[in-house]
């Protein structure tokens, strides 16, 4: 089963390097990492994307918790959280197909954020399902390059996760 894993930690180096060697001494593999700053100084966000049971991923959890320069761990709902992934695909668009191309990003409301003369870059968001039916339908026109970020979530309605007790 895949769980969610917010993580807030000092943005210090060699945070995520400790991060990640708690997942792989544990042999876990990492499906997502997201890291950003977030809107207070000196913090990053953390959204990790892991495979396991219950039980284990609860002990990583604390053992997350343990690890110096971590401030808060917590295992998301998928339920009650909102999750997205931000893409870019670049892909062959010479002026024969341009159009229909165009008409599919409209469709999954994407943005084309790049033109050249034989091709488009496209910036697409929202879940893992949503970026993968685009790249599905964009394949047959030969997709050059593509990024994807990885899942970010954040708990829906008040709730948060923030490292002071202020609630917002």
């Amino acid at each position: 089963m895949k769980h969610i894993l917010s993580v807030l930690v000092n943005n210090q180096a060699g945070v995520l390097s400790r991060v990640a060697g708690l997942f792989s001494r544990r042999g876990f593999n990492i499906d997502s990492l997201a890291v950003g700053v977030t809107n207070e100084d000196g913090i990053s966000r953390m959204t990790i994307v892991v495979e396991s049971d219950e039980n284990t991923v609860d002990q990583v959890q604390k053992q997350l918790a343990k690890l110096i320069d971590v401030i808060k761990v917590e295992k998301l709902d998928k339920e009650n959280s909102v999750h997205r992934e931000l893409a870019l695909i670049k892909v062959r668009a010479d002026t024969s197909v341009r159009s229909e191309i165009m008409q599919i990003a409209e469709v999954f409301r994407a943005s084309i954020v790049d033109i050249s003369k034989s091709t488009l870059t496209i910036e697409i968001s929202g879940s893992g399902s949503k970026v993968e039916a685009m790249q599905t339908m964009l394949r047959p026109f030969g997709i050059l390059e593509d990024v994807r970020t990885g899942l970010i979530s954040l708990e829906r309605g008040e709730k948060t996760i923030r490292s002071n007790s202020e609630k917002y």
